[in-house]
């Protein structure tokens, strides 16, 4: 199930921007423009998040967040103000507001706190009725699964550095989610560091913070817990460069203080299998790739543990039918057989969003051949193909766009319409993408829902 976000602000364009941010991300969003219709919202629903404005004309968000915070906060609160001070912030603090965002919002900024304050959320509010959904072992009876997961739980059993190497959706991030939830560290928080929306002007002040502003940077968020750098690849030399100069002194300063702090963090980062070439070209430094490849483990493709395939099938057929609730179905072994023999070029996501599409479209209670190949014939011709002869008779300009449109379509279906995963895999600022996506007329919504 998503997380259910409340959005309290009364402008207007803020909300309306946020409702189709957090919605594209694939959250659920309330609006509250006053504190009367938050007040409302939040005793009659129950939220994983709350993003509050500071300076609203009725009541202000510190009034509200001191209300609630004295029946103990029901979830986290992150605070949304264009102009702050540092006793505001100090103050929103004390009252258990989790994070502090400045306006004009950052979308980048935006979705990395509002992910961090829902992780942290769930670290932090772990029960024993809970703990059967902790990160489990990667699924499989392939041999080279069986060597996987010896890799894991020989490197889940100290704290060195772990490089996770492996195609994209083959399960990088579940495999890091394991090694840190099974580690020594499991009690601390396990913070993602995406380099891909580190812009390099405020590199400094992500990783290590803002004294002047309060705002705590990624190493002091995992301090004692995990960092985790998802798609080591899109470091820039900065970003290399910041990490470097903390691995080597193990501490960090933050932006404006003089007093360093010690960094006591365990690092685990995931890249694409053919990383190694990079750091051999050189795109990525060589004495910083040493210092985070002291475990390699490479994850294999879905294609070469076909066998694994039914196992799955039958794994994401009843986890999805659970927790969307959706009519269970299952797959006959002409299917499965299938299946087994398709190449899966998105690894095990492509199969995840396989079958949610199918329990979506619902159906007989058994899944049968001529669905998949149905299934598999729609998805190849639902994707204009990326070079048609005809452009060659169209403007430069024209070309161009149908070129643009269909190459952004398709991989926004390979990144199961999360714009967030578009910006990374196609190398473009998010608020951009977005314009650009808007101006081409591609339909984020509908693509997300196919």
């Amino acid at each position: 199930m998503s997380a259910r976000i409340l959005v309290v602000d009364d402008e207007a364009e803020i909300c309306r921007l946020l409702n189709e941010i957090l919605g594209d991300e694939g959250y659920s969003v309330d609006i509250a423009q006053n504190a009367h219709q938050a007040r409302q919202c939040y005793s009659a629903n129950e939220y994983s998040l709350v993003l509050l404005d500071i300076w609203m004309p009725d009541t202000d968000g510190i009034t509200l967040l001191r209300e609630w915070s004295g029946d103990q906060l029901k979830c986290p609160v992150v605070m949304m103000s264009g102009h702050g001070t540092i006793e505001v912030a100090i103050e929103a603090t004390r009252l258990g507001a989790t994070d502090f965002i400045e306006k004009p919002l950052s979308l980048s900024k935006l979705l990395q706190v509002v992910k961090q304050a829902l992780a942290n959320s769930k670290q932090l509010n772990k029960t024993p009725a809970l703990l059967e959904h902790q990160p489990t072992m990667p699924s499989g009876k392939s041999r080279a699964m069986h060597q996987l997961r010896e890799q894991l739980q020989n490197a889940a059993a100290n704290s060195a550095p772990v490089l996770l190497l492996g195609e994209a959706g083959s399960g990088r991030e579940t495999c890091a989610r394991f090694l840190h939830a099974h580690s020594l560290r499991s009690q601390f928080p396990l913070i993602m560091l995406t380099p891909a929306s580190i812009n390099d002007d405020t590199a400094a002040i992500e990783l290590f913070g803002n004294l002047a502003t309060k705002t705590v940077g990624l190493l002091s968020r995992a301090r004692g817990g995990t960092l985790m750098i998802k798609g080591l690849e899109d470091a820039s030399p900065v970003l290399q460069k910041l990490l470097l100069g903390a691995l080597e002194s193990k501490s960090f300063t933050p932006v404006g203080s003089m007093q360093s702090e010690p960094m006591d963090i365990r690092l685990i980062t995931t890249a694409q299998t053919s990383f190694n070439h990079r750091v051999a070209e050189p795109v990525f430094r060589a004495d910083l790739f040493i210092h985070l490849n002291t475990f390699v483990i490479q994850i294999p493709a879905l294609r070469e543990r076909a066998e694994d395939v039914p196992e799955l099938l039958r794994y994401y057929t009843e986890r999805i039918a659970d927790e969307e609730r959706l009519p269970l179905r299952r797959f006959d072994v002409s299917a499965q057989n299938r299946l087994r023999n398709y190449p899966w070029p998105g690894n095990v996501q492509e199969l995840r969003n396989l079958v949610r599409r199918l329990l979506m479209v619902g159906g007989t209670e058994e899944i049968h051949l001529e669905e998949i190949d149905q299934v598999l014939h729609t998805q190849a011709s639902e994707q204009e193909p990326l070079v048609k002869h005809d452009l060659l008779a169209l403007p430069l300009r024209e070309a161009r766009e149908h070129f643009e449109r269909a190459y952004l379509q398709q991989q926004l279906m390979l990144c199961d319409g999360k714009v967030g995963q578009l910006a990374k895999r196609v190398g473009m600022e998010r608020t951009h993408l977005y314009r650009k996506l808007r101006m081409l007329g591609v339909d984020i919504k509908q693509l997300a829902d196919e």
